[in-house]
């Protein structure tokens, strides 16, 4: 017997809709799968089996979500790209320990399931495990009517990388003289969108102010710019891991430098960043202005055109250049490190 229920439908869960947006996502999902995959969708897990030529395999694990930034999405009536924000907000923190991606798993949850929109989702989960070389091998998208409203929905999900135990990236050799490099964000990416908000008030802001060029963003309109997704640095950091050593790397995300730089330099040293030398987007500096939002709290809200540091010794620092760039990064030297009490110095 086909599987449908009437009270439910009645109740507002439509399973039937459920069932077409799996069919319409399918295609989506079949551009990521790789070699590890040895489960189809639709099983109640997803299976992958461990890469072989690692000597001690160590899996690592992050989860996250695209937040706030999905009030956006609602705004524009696009839904394609969030999916890429939340592959990245995941497979940009794995890689900060020298883990390459195997797998994700995403999860919707909305008051309706429309299955056009949901497979539109699920095609930027997809664009962003292609990306990051990362299969898609399972998720779940749960109806869920009263709870949140019909024409929204929230995205979360989940992603495991692997490597080497001898080749975790260790910050314990940093020292003095190494260099800091920045990787340039592609906007604001996934975080402060709460303050976005309120600074240019979308929550009144029309749909064709939201698509009006204005020049402040090099004629880009405002929607487009807070929409582009979140750059994802796995290709081409993973490239720099097999011919420079990196003694550290900080995904740059909610908390900005203050917060998140930190978290990967060793204890007692400090980045020294001269604030001439960060370049600052044009998205960065109209939220300042419009906001009237202080240089301290920018650098520790947002990534202010830097979406990830890497910290690499001063004689490697050339070619590491060299190979980030050649692996369509425009990377740059961000700082210097030295003996600190304060970890972040903005200069």
């Amino acid at each position: 017997m086909k599987s449908y229920s009437e009270s439910y439908k009645n109740a507002g869960v439509d399973i039937t809709a459920g069932y077409k947006a799996v069919d319409l996502m399918k295609e989506h999902i079949k551009r990521t799968l790789t070699e590890g995959v040895v489960s189809d969708i639709g099983g109640f897990g997803g299976l992958f089996e461990l890469p072989e030529g690692y000597k001690k395999p160590v899996l690592v694990s992050g989860t996250d979500g695209v937040g706030t930034k999905l009030k956006l999405s609602f705004l524009m009536k696009k839904y394609d790209t969030v999916g890429i924000d939340c592959v990245a907000m995941c497979v940009n923190d794995i890689i900060c320990c020298g883990a390459k991606p195997l797998f994700f798993l995403d999860y919707i949850a909305c008051g309706k399931n429309i299955p056009e929109r949901i497979a539109d989702i699920v095609k930027g989960v997809a664009d962003g495990c292609v990306m990051a070389d990362a299969a898609l091998i399972g998720g779940e998208t749960a109806e869920m009517p009263g709870f949140y409203p019909e024409d929204e929905f929230d995205l979360a999900g989940y992603s495991t990388g692997i490597v080497d135990k001898d080749k975790i990236i260790d910050n314990s050799k940093m020292e003095e003289g190494d260099v800091m490099i920045a990787l340039p964000s592609s906007g604001v990416h996934s975080n402060g969108f709460s303050l976005v908000r309120k600074v240019f008030d979308l929550e009144n802001i029309t749909e064709e102010e939201l698509k009006r060029p204005l020049a402040d963003l090099d004629g880009k309109s405002l929607g487009e710019s807070l929409l582009t997704p979140t750059k994802i640095y796995v290709r081409p950091v993973l490239k720099l891991l097999e011919e420079v050593r990196v003694k550290g790397i900080s995904h740059i995300t909610g908390g900005g430098f203050y917060e998140n730089i930190p978290r990967s330099l060793k204890k007692g040293m400090g980045a020294f960043i001269k604030k001439d030398d960060v370049r600052v987007l044009p998205i960065f500096k109209l939220i300042a202005k419009k906001g009237n939002i202080s240089e301290h709290d920018m650098f520790n809200t947002y990534n202010m055109g830097v979406g990830m540091s890497i910290v690499v010794a001063k004689e490697d620092a050339d070619r590491a250049l060299e190979i980030l760039r050649s692996n369509g990064e425009d990377a740059y030297i961000l700082g210097r490190i030295a003996p600190s009490e304060d970890p972040v110095v903005l200069e």
